[in-house]
């Protein structure tokens, strides 16, 4: 049933939809709409006959913009998936005013993953891509990646005949495993699409060396960033570190989500000096819980929110290693409390100012700042071999000259012309 006349919605009915018969009952309303713009089939489970009959009544909807495709195969085998997603797709491929697609909660894994390539390579009018809890893995994160990139090339392409095409400015691609493995062909696709304002990447089991490949060589060309979400991966030092070097050309960025991602110590520290330059006066949220951060990275946070973030309104910090009474989490409170008297308006939501819940909060020890000098001399360590390995491949292979060689080189000929 339409929720209006430019939305069609059987979201949540919980709906299984096997056959032609079964579909046609539920989609009168789409087939006679001239004008709808939204389609929303969550939360339902679609066969194969019943998406064939779907992708032919969407292929004539020319004015459709959203197509929300979340959670459309549970309870379906996975040799049924790829020709139902595929019926979907190649149907919106030919839709020139689609923009977003939600394929969240469905299970493709490498195995299924062929037609969301296909369309995601070639569909021009992509703005906004959600892709959360899709079961990837690295090798089906690297071809999504790879068919973001081509679509790059193909709304270039598109440009230079003078259509006008707009910038993929969301992705979101969390719970997705995608791992350090796929980090190389993300961070090329970042690279790539520079007007890209929202990346949520979250919970992706991301390590420190492919943190830190992601936001060198693929975040640092988003110059115009608003939202950033890179929550639940794993910083550490070496992560912090390249988080600390790009954060200041983020000078839009409005959203910033490092939560639970293991910061350390220094790397709090680190990553606070970065905000007091003064170049992020747009941030509005700071998500920083379980960081491992302490008192004096508390102190650099605080000092930043003060003299370098004027917009700051919300900071996430439990779970961190600092008291509840330090000085400078008193300051930031209050900070944060004059900023909400003097810019919240009339009507002030409280949930989005200040600071969290500090329930969860623990005390530094001094074992804990030995173990923190461990994890940053090996984190040393591990970028110094990272680099070094990478020098040696971009090293020249010399050839050798030596007489051995020479003469063997003079026997073979010899060899040769007998």
């Amino acid at each position: 049933m339409a929720l209006s006349t430019k939305i069609f919605s059987l979201e949540g009915k919980g709906l299984k939809l096997d056959t032609a018969a079964d579909v046609e009952p539920h989609i009168k309303d789409l087939r006679a709409s001239q004008d709808v713009e939204e389609v929303r089939f969550l939360g339902n489970t679609l066969g194969v006959e019943a998406c064939k009959v779907l992708g032919e009544v969407l292929e004539t909807k020319k004015t459709l913009q959203i197509a929300n495709l979340a959670d459309i195969f549970t309870g379906r085998l996975l040799n049924e998936i790829p020709q139902a997603l595929s019926s979907l797709l190649t149907a919106l491929l030919t839709l020139p005013k689609l923009h977003t697609i939600n394929l969240n909660d469905n299970a493709f894994g490498l195995n299924t993953q062929a037609p969301l390539v296909a369309f995601l390579s070639s569909h021009v009018p992509l703005q906004h891509l959600i892709l959360n809890n899709n079961g990837l893995g690295p090798h089906a994160g690297i071809l999504i990646a790879d068919a973001l990139s081509s679509l790059h090339a193909k709304k270039e392409e598109a440009r230079m005949a003078g259509t006008v095409v707009p910038n993929l400015e969301t992705v979101i691609c969390g719970r997705n495993r995608l791992e350090n493995g796929s980090m190389s062909a993300w961070a090329k696709a970042y690279s790539l699409h520079t007007g890209v304002k929202e990346i949520k990447m979250v919970q992706n089991g991301i390590r420190q060396e492919g943190i830190s490949h992601l936001i060198t060589d693929g975040l640092s060309h988003a110059k115009g960033i608003k939202i950033l979400d890179l929550q639940d991966n794993t910083f550490t030092l070496l992560g912090a570190k390249a988080l600390a070097r790009v954060v200041p050309s983020w000078t839009e960025i409005q959203e910033l989500g490092i939560g639970d991602s293991l910061l350390s110590a220094k790397g709090g520290v680190l990553f606070a000096d970065a905000l007091s330059k003064g170049e992020n006066k747009k941030l509005e949220i700071l998500r920083l819980q379980y960081n491992d951060i302490t008192a004096k990275g508390l102190q650099g946070f605080a000092k930043a929110a003060k003299e370098a973030l004027p917009a700051l309104k919300k900071v996430e910090l439990n779970g961190n290693k600092f008291s509840e009474e330090d000085a400078a989490l008193v300051g930031l409170r209050e900070t944060l409390e004059e900023r909400k008297e003097k810019l919240g308006g009339d009507v002030i939501l409280e949930d989005e100012w200040g600071l969290d819940s500090l329930s969860d909060l623990e005390e530094d020890s001094d074992e804990e700042d030995e173990a923190e000098e461990e994890e940053e001399e090996a984190e040393e360590l591990r970028e110094k071999l990272l680099e070094d390995a990478e020098e040696a491949q971009e090293e020249p292979v010399a050839q050798r000259q030596d007489k051995e060689v020479d003469d063997l080189a003079e026997a073979l000929k010899k060899k040769v012309e007998i």
